[in-house]
């Protein structure tokens, strides 16, 4: 949530709103031996167990009030086409090479063993879990064959013995100078996922195997390699472009997908992830599809994020460690979590969380900062006038006040287009700030006993000011933002209204009637924070 998709619903709600035309996708990764392991243990067949756990997924996102254009999975005929076609186009241009290689065998299942299921110690770690594929405690990629005491994920006592097998190979190698020259002209200003590139291509790209032994997967079309499937990474990332066909094909366009993935020159390509993808996303695909020398849309800018560990270690399901996105919004509401994570976002460095930094960023920011700022603006409002905006003089605003408030969404403007989420959070924290700094500077509650008239100027600026914050929060904390408008009695669409032109002071007439007091983010309390702290600590 805080690496992916949180990020990218963000900057598509940001470029909704300012205009843009936007095409926001996103998927289950469904193939695999994790699925295979997963559906196994559910006692389910793997194609009805991904469907259930794409439904899962999708639930949960449209609750966290992701607004994709189309959600989609790669287990589909459109991903089919489209990876057997581009592995086509490899092997025609000499991309694709045949190898014997040594794998493991299994005498209990009489089958070859694909990587992820055999486990280990990690030869550069020493991690005791290490997978056949990749190693979670240091991130390195692996070979099954590199591990140290190798044994069956599925059954540990099992004997495995390592023997001949044909596979089909990526020759990256080949490719290296393709994707150097691409790299240059990735957007990278963190260089977080450049640098990540850069250690790959000095370090030269080696041939890499993209056939499995599996059941579950896209089958081969190459003569000799019936009963093989294609290795998830090869077709997973290619799921971006049969997603976004078969987002096409609900629409009376079906072939409106090829404006953005096809020769699409006026296509910006922006996409999201934790810096773990990133070999996959900015070395392996771009070769594969700078290898099918077809016109496809290259990714223009990857923003990549580190990641967020859990009370200074990991998340764990296993250890019942850590609070997931199926629990979290059984404890709080979707943009709680939201403000929070953009707010705490490992952009430059791993980022930690606790239940205790969680409250405070919430109780701070949302509850007293934001949400006080609003109930103390309309408590004003519904004591002197009624709940109704009084008579203002429409051209009569502070000119620091008006330059101050321009400053600030200029900076999120910038940030948001920067895909700088750090400095978006920054940046309306100050802006909410300086609203409460000039309700305590004026104190128009005060003010109403000697000048009515100048304390209604001051809380219609106050009121103008609320409906800024909405619309400049609304990409962050979406929900809220509505609620916000429609206490303002708003009709204004706030998905369409540019950060640019947020700042008026003049939008409400003179009588026109807002909503009451209500309290929009609750804090949370000590107790709160201490039971959360020994539930999610896990070993339980």
């Amino acid at each position: 949530m805080v690496g992916s998709l949180l990020p990218a619903d963000i900057y598509a709600r940001y470029l909704r709103q300012r205009g843009e035309q936007v095409l926001c996708i996103c998927g289950t990764d469904d193939h695999g031996a994790p699925a295979e392991i997963a559906a196994l243990n559910a006692a389910k067949p793997v194609a009805e167990y991904c469907q259930e756990m794409y439904q899962v997924q999708k639930d949960i996102y449209k609750k966290f009030n992701l607004s994709f254009d189309y959600f989609g999975k790669t287990s589909t005929a459109a991903n089919k086409e489209l990876t057997q076609q581009i592995f086509k186009d490899l092997d025609r241009n000499g991309f694709i090479i045949e190898k014997t290689i040594e794998q493991f065998y299994s005498h209990a299942d009489k089958r070859f063993l694909a990587d992820r299921y055999i486990i280990g110690k990690c030869p550069k770690c020493s991690y005791e879990m290490a997978r056949g594929d990749q190693c979670d405690g240091c991130g390195s990629l692996l070979d099954p064959t590199m591990l140290i005491n190798p044994r069956s994920s599925l059954n540990p006592q099992d004997e495995l013995k390592l023997r001949t097998t044909k596979h089909l190979f990526l020759d990256l190698p080949k490719l290296q100078g393709r994707v150097q020259q691409w790299s240059e002209t990735l957007v990278d200003p963190s260089r977080l996922v450049t640098g990540i590139i850069r250690k790959w291509l000095e370090e030269g790209l080696e041939q890499r195997c993209i056939t499995r032994d599996l059941d579950w997967g896209i089958p081969v079309p190459k003569p000799g390699y019936e009963g093989k499937v294609f290795y998830v990474w090869f077709d997973a990332p290619n799921g971006y472009i049969s997603i976004s066909k078969d987002w096409a094909a609900q629409t009376d366009n079906p072939e409106q997908w090829r404006d953005w993935w096809f020769n699409a020159q006026d296509v910006c390509y922006t996409q999201f992830m934790a810096k773990d993808n990133v070999p996959f996303h900015a070395v392996m695909w771009p070769a594969i599809l700078l290898g099918t020398e077809q016109p496809w849309k290259m990714v223009d800018y990857i923003k990549g994020f580190n990641w967020l560990n859990y009370e200074g270690g990991k998340f764990s399901t296993s250890q019942n460690r850590g609070v997931f996105t199926d629990q979290a919004l059984e404890l709080f509401p979707a943009d709680i979590w939201r403000y929070y994570l953009m707010a705490s976002v490992p952009e430059s460095n791993d980022s930690d969380f606790s239940f205790a930094a969680f409250a405070a960023i919430v109780n701070s920011d949302l509850a007293n900062s934001l949400g006080n700022f609003i109930s103390r603006i309309m408590a004003l409002l519904a004591k002197y006038f009624d709940n109704k905006v009084p008579a203002y003089v429409i051209d009569k605003v502070d000119a620091d006040l008006m330059q101050r408030t321009q400053a600030l969404c200029q900076s999120i403007d910038i940030a948001q287009d920067e895909l700088k989420y750090r400095d978006v959070i920054t940046n309306i924290r100050a802006l909410w700030a300086f609203g409460n700094e000039y309700l305590t500077q004026q104190q128009p509650w005060i003010m109403i006993k000697q000048d009515p008239q100048q304390a209604a100027q001051v809380l219609v600026n106050c009121l103008h000011l609320i409906r800024i914050f909405a619309i400049t929060a609304w990409p962050i904390i979406p929900e809220s933002a509505e609620k916000i408008m429609h206490l303002l009695n708003s009709n204004e669409s706030i998905a369409t209204i540019p950060l640019q032109q947020a700042v008026k002071f003049a939008v409400f007439e003179p009588g026109h009637e807002i909503g009451t007091k209500v309290n929009l983010f609750p804090k949370i309390e000590e107790d709160q924070i201490k039971e959360l702290t020994r539930r999610f600590q896990g070993g339980q």
